[in-house]
């Protein structure tokens, strides 16, 4: 019967029963004679709701064959509202079914039958029950996951807001540790050095050899790491020196972004703006996903419910029906035939385009969630802006600059924004293209070739971050001063061009606080919640008791992802905010001069760095 099927269901009868059968039985031989009424065999509440076994006029041979009750049944257990065959019973299986009408012949062939057809089930609900144990964790420690949760949040907004005072203590240490680092491999290897100087061993005695300790052992080796590490210490140290205006400039921007956040607290939740369009992208993408694949007309094909029988063994589900019209008579010699749906037609102009058309929707789906990361990071920037734009802060800062950004970037640059998303939406379908070709190809390439095809993939790659880097900053100008998305990424790339080595030491400035500050969170939150789920943390009395917990890992890791998440999120804002400020202190370094028509609007620690400062007006200094 599963041969003839192309479908997913089991066309099989199915009953709705109190409780699920739990002993072995099958109709006798002797109870098909034409005597022997139905009620005295089978039992009212496994039959279908059509038939009185009390007043039926059908013998036990027709009521078999049109499957209107069971003529077997066994131990089952109930999974998710199925009666499914107990595999522990199947040892038990009477001796007399194999002289049961239907079953075969020998029981060894009957419990191998039961053990092919539900082996793979089995399997799955082994999994089920795992999956079972896990939600009975969250059920019991979801209130502790979110504790766990809010903490982490806490901790990254405090890490956040505290930059304006850590950033430079962070970035001093974290230097003065890479040079420490460095001091401390140098005198090693000197020291290393040596202690090997004397040896009779020397790199033309050892010769190649896969053992790397015995290196190890040899003068010369400790002498090559001894001149490596000098140089880069070398090369760290004078590029310290020579960056230490560029490193206080990225260390006052940074102390700058964390004021601007503690001025606009509601942008670190504006990632749950995206998440949620994010969402309705994925939700819009999946329904018409679905509406594409289910837009061919059923398929319906005539089977053969019971096929053991002898007379519906020529039935294989390969002749076409019409629910609506099918009538069993046709088929006499066959009671159980029955017209059921097998799949949805795939031929016909429209059903030949719906791969086409799946791949459109796919393009659509990348440029909906592109355009909406667009849309998030212009209204981030043109938040961020006006803050800096604002003479004097706080006073001068719009009120609810986010949700003025907001309508400002819907209103006026939704073209802008697309744009920006279908550039890099078309460099992301040239790199799936790439990666499904090397897919299909991989067996059969020749090294050459995957050579080609790996640079190609490196390219795109490179490409995509690039574009990235790009629309990002072209966002930015877009929401500064409202130009197109062209004219806005090139004054942005020619600005940065020009400032190069300031975007490089900020940008690596911030990595590393940001890097380290999503290590502190996740780091710091997911040994809390070890201690805590693992119970070496125990509250007191009966609130939470780890000892319920059947893998108590589920909870940690699940705090641990989600610590993650929200680090990330409230992270990402604040590099959008160092980005914004940057680009608006290189314009504001470029286009003012500090005079009274063009006074500079950077904050006066930024001044005292470049040596800046803005006229004072006359009356001022007459007074004096």
């Amino acid at each position: 019967m599963a041969n003839a099927l192309n479908g997913f269901q089991c066309p099989t009868m199915q009953v709705c029963v109190e409780s699920c059968p739990s002993q072995f039985w099958a109709v006798g031989i002797l109870s098909y004679l034409p005597d022997v009424k139905p009620a005295d065999v089978f039992n009212q509440t496994l039959c279908v709701p059509s038939i009185d076994l009390a007043t039926t006029k059908l013998s036990v041979q027709n009521i078999v064959d049109k499957e209107l009750c069971p003529f077997f049944y066994m131990p089952t257990t109930s999974v998710l509202g199925r009666c499914l065959p107990d595999i522990t019973a199947l040892d038990r299986v009477p001796s007399y079914f194999s002289g049961i009408p239907g079953l075969p012949s020998s029981v060894n062939d009957t419990v191998n039958q039961m053990m092919n057809g539900t082996g793979d089930i089995v399997n799955g609900f082994n999994a089920r029950d795992i999956g079972i144990r896990i939600f009975e964790d969250f059920a019991s420690s979801w209130p502790w996951i979110l504790v766990g949760l809010v903490i982490a949040m806490v901790v990254s907004m405090l890490f956040l807001l505290l930059l304006r005072f850590t950033a430079p203590v962070m970035v001093w240490v974290l230097i003065v540790g890479l040079l420490g680092a460095g001091a401390y491999g140098i005198w090693h290897c000197y020291w290393e050095y040596s202690n090997y100087k004397n040896a009779s061993a020397t790199i033309s005695n050892i010769g190649f050899t896969t053992n790397f300790n015995v290196y190890l052992q040899v003068q010369e080796t400790w002498l090559a790491f001894l001149i490596i590490i000098s140089v880069a210490e070398a090369i760290i140290l004078l590029t310290i020196i020579f960056l230490r205006t560029r490193i206080l400039i990225a260390i006052a921007i940074i102390k700058e972004s964390s004021k601007a956040i503690s001025h606009m607290m509601s942008s670190l939740l504006y990632p749950l703006v995206t998440f949620v369009l994010v969402l309705v992208c994925v939700a819009y993408w999946g329904a018409t996903a679905l509406y594409l694949a289910t837009s061919g007309g059923p398929i319906y094909r005539v089977v053969a419910l019971n096929s053991t029988m002898n007379d519906c063994k020529s039935i294989n589900g390969s002749v076409n029906c019409d629910p609506q019209n099918f009538n069993t008579s046709d088929y006499p010699d066959c009671p159980s035939t029955s017209c059921i749906f097998i799949k949805y037609n795939e031929e016909g102009l429209f059903q030949r385009n719906l791969f086409n058309l799946q791949i459109y929707n796919a393009v659509a789906f990348l440029w909906c969630v592109n355009f909406v990361i667009a849309l998030g990071q212009c209204t981030l920037a043109g938040a961020f802006a006006s803050y800096y734009w604002a003479f004097n802060k706080p006073g001068d800062i719009p009120y609810f600059p986010l949700s003025a950004s907001f309508i400002r970037s819907l209103r006026y640059h939704v073209g802008s924004l697309a744009f920006g998303a279908l550039i890099l939406t078309l460099v992301q379908i040239a790199r799936m293209i790439l990666e499904y070709i090397d897919h299909k190809t991989r067996q059969a390439q020749n090294p050459c070739a995957r050579f080609v095809l790996c640079c190609m993939k490196c390219c795109l790659w490179c490409l995509e971050k690039f574009i990235k880097f790009l629309n990002r900053n072209a966002y930015i100008m877009i929401a500064i001063y409202g130009t197109n998305f062209c004219v806005s990424a090139k004054n942005a790339f020619m600005l940065l061009m020009r400032n190069v080595v300031r975007v490089v030491v900020l940008d690596k400035v911030t990595d590393l606080l940001l890097f380290f500050g999503k290590l502190l969170v996740v780091a710091g939150v997911g040994v809390l919640s070890f201690f805590f789920f693992s119970g070496r943390i125990s509250l007191p009395g009966n609130t939470f008791r780890t000892e319920t917990l059947n893998y108590y890992w589920m909870p940690i890791i699940t705090v641990v992802f989600g610590s993650y998440l929200i680090a990330h999120g409230f992270f990402s804002v604040y590099n959008m905010c160092v980005d914004t400020l940057f680009l608006c202190f290189l314009e504001d370094l470029e286009r003012n001069d500090g005079s009274l028509q063009k006074p500079y609007f950077m904050s006066k620690n930024l001044m005292k760095i470049l040596n800046k400062s803005n006229k004072a007006p006359k009356k001022v200094k007459e007074k004096e």
